[in-house]
């Protein structure tokens, strides 16, 4: 198998977005914890929160939902009725991230950070859960495309290609595509990922400050579901621009997330977060 090797300002580009995807969300959290004298543990919680609730718990059941196939088992009943109808498919896949992400968020400020009542740690948690999130989605994302496309330039990636081929089949189209991926990459590519997370760790540290201030006050416990709702839709959102159920450029979807996490972040800044005058200060 022949594949278009990546050239050198494309391995440039993914060296340097695997650091800025691992070594900028750990700076600005210690910038932060440190200018506020928060405790870095609380942005821990939220890095294993979001492993524990997103990663451990919500990918397998999700996968084995709607996904039966890519994990090499048989499609059931369900999946096919999901998979059969784009938009339940989207709503499905938006949803999973909405109630365990958020729940988990619930369960971290319930519990190990349940005496941590000062409104910082409502930003520290949700740094530690996008940050952890960046990393683990984009940073090992592109130390694995370098690992690619050093075997693309060595002309052994066929080789891997071939094994994905004989134990699952259906998920070879999609080792091709990174490979047309990787010798295509651009800066173009690298600002639009850097801008997307931007966004999305404003969104995660918004519906942050709305869980946690759900758990501080019984009377506002309606932020929880708020805040599934506003998870779920946005990733709804780009569910279905993925199946096509609507017609939305890729530059248009991220508009689309920069607004939304936005909206969300300085809604629960101004309106909660920044209201909570009697909470300076770290614990």
């Amino acid at each position: 198998m022949e594949f278009t090797k990546v050239g050198n300002t494309q391995m440039v580009l993914l060296a340097l977005g695997a650091l800025l995807f691992l070594v900028v969300p750990l700076v600005i959290a210690i910038v932060w914890t440190v200018k506020k004298k928060e405790k870095f543990t609380t942005v821990l919680v939220g890095a294993a929160t979001f492993l524990l609730f997103a990663v451990i718990l919500e990918k397998p059941i999700q996968n084995i939902l709607v996904f039966p196939v890519q994990m090499g088992l048989p499609e059931h009943a369900a999946a096919k009725f999901i998979n059969a109808r784009p938009v339940l498919w989207a709503l499905i896949v938006g949803l999973f991230p909405g109630v365990f992400e958020e729940t988990g968020r619930l369960a971290a400020f319930k519990t190990v950070l349940k005496n941590r009542k000062n409104r910082e740690t409502s930003i520290s948690y949700g740094i530690g859960h996008g940050g952890f999130e960046v990393m683990l989605i984009l940073g090992i994302t592109c130390i694995t495309y370098i690992a690619y496309s050093a075997m693309i330039n060595a002309g052994t990636f066929g080789d891997l290609i071939a094994k994905i081929a004989a134990q699952a089949p259906d998920q070879t189209e999609q080792g091709y595509a990174i490979a047309a991926q990787l010798a295509a990459f651009s800066a173009g590519n690298l600002v639009i990922s850097i801008v997307e997370r931007i966004f999305a760790v404003l969104y995660h540290i918004g519906a942050s400050i709305l869980v946690f201030y759900a758990c501080r006050d019984k009377e506002r416990f309606w932020l929880y579901p708020l805040a599934i709702l506003l998870h779920t839709a946005l990733d709804a959102a780009a569910g279905l621009q993925m199946t096509g159920a609507i017609a939305l450029s890729p530059v248009m979807m991220e508009v689309i997330t920069a607004i939304f996490g936005s909206a969300v972040f300085f809604g629960a800044y101004f309106l909660l977060y920044k209201k909570d005058v009697n909470s300076e200060g770290g614990v």
